[in-house]
C-alpha cells in the first residue's frame, strides 16, 4: 500500500453526504471510472477462485504445467503489475526500501517456488487494501474546494458619463464607482454620497452596522445595506483591505508546521530491517542447519516478508481517523483532515471571538425602560411608528418587537444627521435617536444611561424625555453551556478577542466567565496576539471565529475552527474545524471526539505491531504457512476496522 500520509487525509470522505441531491439516482462518469478502478481486482479474484476451485478438484486434466502457470500469471498481472511499477519506480527514485518492494519480492517469490495461488492471493489482498484506502482519500479530496477568493469581482466604474461594469483590477485610483444597495464595495475608497450604511462584521467583527458620512472611508468587502452609494477609490484593488487579509491568510497558511507522521518514520527504519532479515532467514540457516533445503527457508522467508509488510498497520491508522472524522460529521463539525483530530488533543488554550462566535450577530431589543407617563405599550408605539421611516439595520432591530394595540403613524419625519429623527405622532413631536440629539434640544437625559455599553436609543415626547431601549447582539442559547464544557474537557485557559468594542466585548466575557478578553483589535492585532501566546512554553492554541477577519487567525493557530452556518467563506475555507450548526457547545465535543480517535489509532497500532509479532514468530519456525499470512494480515485490518467503528457508536453528548 502507498505510504500513508495523514495529512493526505487534508479532509474528510464523508464531507460529500453533504453535497446537493435532487432526490434522483444517477449515474455519472465519475461513478463508471470508480468501478473501472475496481475492475483489475475484481478480474484477479474471479480467476484466482477458479484456479483454485480446478486445483482443489483436479476437474480439469489438463490444468497443469505451463497451462496453470500461465492462467495464475494472467490473474497475477492486473493487480501485480501496478505495484511492481510502482516499486520500481521507487527504487529509480532512490527510494529502495518500500512495501511496493515487499509485495514484489514476496509475491514473484511464490511464483518462484510454484505457490501460484499463494502469491496471487497475497497482492490481490494488497490491491483490494489499497482500494479501500484510495477510494477514501479520493473522496475526500474531491469534496474540499480551494481557498475561496471573496474579493468582488465586478465594479461600476463611471467612465464616458455611464457607469460600466468592469473588472476591479482595471479601475484606477481616483475613479467613481457605484455601489448597489446589497453588493460588496469592490475597492476602498471615499464615500462621496451624502451617506451610507455598511455592514463591516466580516471585516471589523463590529456586530453593529456602520453609518458613515459623505468623505469618511469605506473598505473593499464591506455590504451596502441601504440605497445606492458612489465612492472614489482610494487604493489599488491589490492593496485593497480584502486583499490584505487574504494575504495573511495564505502567510499563516505557510508558517504551519508540517509534522512529517508516524508511519513514514517509521517504514524508512521497518521496511529495510525486514529485508535483511528475510534475506537472513533464507541463507544463514545454510550454516546451522543439516538438511538445509534452500525452497524451504525461502518459503518461510518469503511468509515473513508477507506478515511483515506494514498493510494493516498503514490500514489502520486511516481507519482510526476515518471513524473520528465520520463520528463528528454526523455530530456537525466537520475536520478538514485527520491530522487536525490529532492537533485537537494537544489543545490547552481556546481563544474565541465574540460577534458570531458566542453571539448571534443579530441586534434584538435587550431592555425597555420608559417614564411612568407613557406606559411601554405605549411608548413602543410612538417609537416603532418613527423607526418605520427609517432603513437603519437598528430600526428594523425595533420593529421586530411585538407591541399591542393600534398602530400610531408618524408624519412630518426628518433625519437629523448623525443624531437621530424628529416628527410628529399622534399630533406629538417626538425625538428618536441619540444623546446628542437629546441635548440639542435641551432635553434632560437620566445620569443612568450614561453607563450603558450597548447601543441607546432615546425618546422624547412633547420636549419630555420618556425613556429609552438598548439594543444589543444577544448570546448564543448554549454560549455559557459552551464554555463550561470546554473548561469541563480540560481546557487551562479561555480568553476571547473581538473587532467589537472594548466594553461590549469585557462585559460579553464576564457574563460567559472568560479568562481574559480584549476588544477593539483589527486582523492584524488578533494575530499579533495569538502569536504571542503560541510563543509560550507548552501553549497549544485553538481559535474560534466567523468573520473574515478572523481567517488570519484561523491558520496561524494550531487548530482554526469556524462557525459553518453563518461565517464567512473565507473562515470557512482557512479554518481546519468547521462547526456547522454554529453551536459554539460543539467545540468541547470536538476535543471529546480527537481525543477519543486518537485513544482508537494506538490501539489498532498496538494490535498490528502485536498479531504481527506472534505471526512472525510462527513463520519463522515453519509454524505458519503463506495463506495463514495472508489471513492473518488481512484479520488485523479487520479487527482495525471493527475497532475504529465503535467510534460511531459513542455517545458524546
Amino acid at each position: 500500500m502507498k505510504k500513508l500520509n495523514i495529512r493526505d487525509l487534508d479532509t474528510q470522505e464523508h464531507l460529500g453526504e453533504h453535497s446537493h441531491d435532487d432526490g434522483h439516482n444517477h449515474s455519472s462518469p465519475e461513478e463508471a471510472s470508480n468501478f473501472r478502478t475496481y475492475l483489475p481486482a475484481i478480474f484477479s479474484f474471479v480467476m484466482l477462485m477458479i484456479g483454485i476451485a480446478v486445483d482443489y478438484f483436479d476437474a480439469i486434466p489438463f490444468f497443469k504445467g505451463w497451462v496453470r502457470i500461465v492462467w495464475y500469471t494472467i490473474a497475477y498481472i492486473p493487480v501485480g503489475f501496478p505495484v511492481i511499477k510502482e516499486g520500481w519506480n521507487s527504487i529509480k527514485n532512490g527510494d529502495f526500501f518500500t512495501e511496493f518492494l515487499l509485495m514484489s519480492i514476496a509475491t514473484l517469490g511464490a511464483f518462484a517456488i510454484g505457490e501460484y495461488p499463494e502469491g496471487v492471493a497475497v497482492m490481490l489482498f494488497y490491491a483490494v487494501g489499497e482500494l479501500f484506502q484510495q477510494a477514501a482519500v479520493n473522496r475526500a479530496k474531491g469534496n474540499i474546494k480551494a481557498l475561496l477568493d471573496v474579493r468582488p469581482n465586478e465594479a461600476l466604474v463611471s467612465r464616458n458619463g455611464d457607469f460600466i461594469s468592469v473588472h476591479p483590477e482595471t479601475v484606477a485610483i481616483g475613479e467613481k464607482i457605484q455601489v448597489r444597495v446589497g453588493e460588496k464595495v469592490p475597492l476602498d475608497g471615499i464615500l462621496l454620497s451624502d451617506k451610507g450604511s455598511f455592514n463591516t462584521a466580516a471585516l471589523t467583527g463590529e456586530s453593529k452596522p456602520d453609518t458613515l458620512q459623505k468623505g469618511a472611508s469605506v473598505f473593499a468587502g464591506s455590504i451596502n445595506l441601504d440605497g445606492v452609494i458612489e465612492l472614489e477609490t482610494s487604493k489599488e484593488f491589490k492593496d485593497s483591505s480584502i486583499a490584505r487579509i487574504l494575504d495573511m491568510v495564505q502567510n499563516a497558511t505557510a508558517r504551519k508546521s508540517k509534522t512529517e507522521l508516524f508511519i513514514r518514520k517509521f517504514a524508512r527504519v521497518y521496511t529495510p530491517i525486514v529485508v535483511f532479515l528475510a534475506i537472513g532467514l533464507t541463507l544463514l540457516p545454510y550454516f546451522f542447519v543439516d538438511d538445509y533445503v534452500l525452497r524451504d527457508w525461502l518459503y518461510r522467508a518469503l511468509i515473513f516478508l508477507v506478515i511483515s509488510c506494514p498493510c494493516a498497520l498503514v490500514i489502520s491508522i486511516p481507519l482510526g481517523y476515518f471513524g473520528g472524522l465520520g463520528a463528528a460529521s454526523r455530530n456537525g463539525i466537520l475536520f478538514k483532515g485527520a491530522s487536525f483530530l490529532d492537533a485537537m488533543t494537544k489543545v490547552n488554550t481556546v481563544v474565541m471571538d465574540k460577534t458570531g462566535t458566542v453571539t448571534k450577530g443579530v441586534f434584538k431589543i435587550k431592555e425597555v425602560v420608559n417614564s411612568s407617563t407613557f406606559p411601554e405599550t405605549e411608548f413602543m408605539q410612538y417609537l416603532m411608528a418613527m423607526e418605520e421611516q427609517s432603513n437603519h439595520p437598528i430600526a428594523k432591530a425595533i420593529l421586530e418587537y411585538k407591541a399591542e394595540g393600534a398602530d400610531f403613524e408618524a408624519t412630518d419625519v426628518s433625519e437629523v444627521a448623525g443624531k437621530g429623527l424628529k416628527g410628529t405622532v399622534n399630533g406629538k413631536t417626538v425625538l428618536v435617536g441619540n444623546k446628542a440629539l437629546m441635548a440639542s434640544n435641551n432635553i434632560e437625559v437620566p445620569s443612568e444611561t450614561d453607563n450603558i455599553i450597548e447601543s441607546i436609543v432615546m425618546v422624547a415626547i412633547e420636549g419630555k424625555f420618556a425613556g429609552y431601549v438598548t439594543i444589543a447582539d444577544e448570546l448564543k442559547e448554549d454560549a455559557h453551556q459552551a464554555i463550561k464544557q470546554i473548561r469541563e474537557s480540560g481546557i487551562s485557559k479561555i480568553i476571547m478577542l473581538s473587532g467589537d468594542k472594548d466594553s461590549i466585548t469585557q462585559k460579553v466575557a464576564k457574563e460567559l466567565g472568560v479568562d481574559w478578553a480584549k476588544g477593539g483589535l483589527l486582523p492584524e492585532d488578533k494575530l499579533n496576539e495569538v502569536e504571542k501566546l503560541k510563543e509560550q512554553p507548552d501553549t497549544k492554541v485553538a481559535f474560534i471565529g466567523d468573520g473574515i477577519n478572523d481567517a488570519p487567525v484561523l491558520a496561524a493557530s494550531g487548530v482554526g475552527i469556524a462557525m459553518g452556518g453563518l461565517g464567512s467563506d473565507v473562515a470557512i475555507e482557512t479554518a481546519d474545524v468547521i462547526i456547522q450548526n454554529d453551536q459554539p457547545s460543539k467545540i468541547a465535543r470536538a476535543i471529546k471526539i480527537g481525543r477519543s480517535t486518537r485513544s482508537i489509532v494506538w490501539q489498532n497500532i498496538a494490535l498490528a505491531f502485536g498479531v504481527k509479532i506472534i505471526v512472525l514468530i510462527l513463520g519463522a519456525g515453519g509454524l505458519a504457512t503463506m495463506w495463514e499470512a495472508v489471513f492473518a494480515d488481512v484479520g488485523v485490518a479487520l479487527l482495525a476496522i471493527l475497532n475504529a467503528v465503535r467510534l460511531q457508536k459513542m455517545k458524546w453528548n
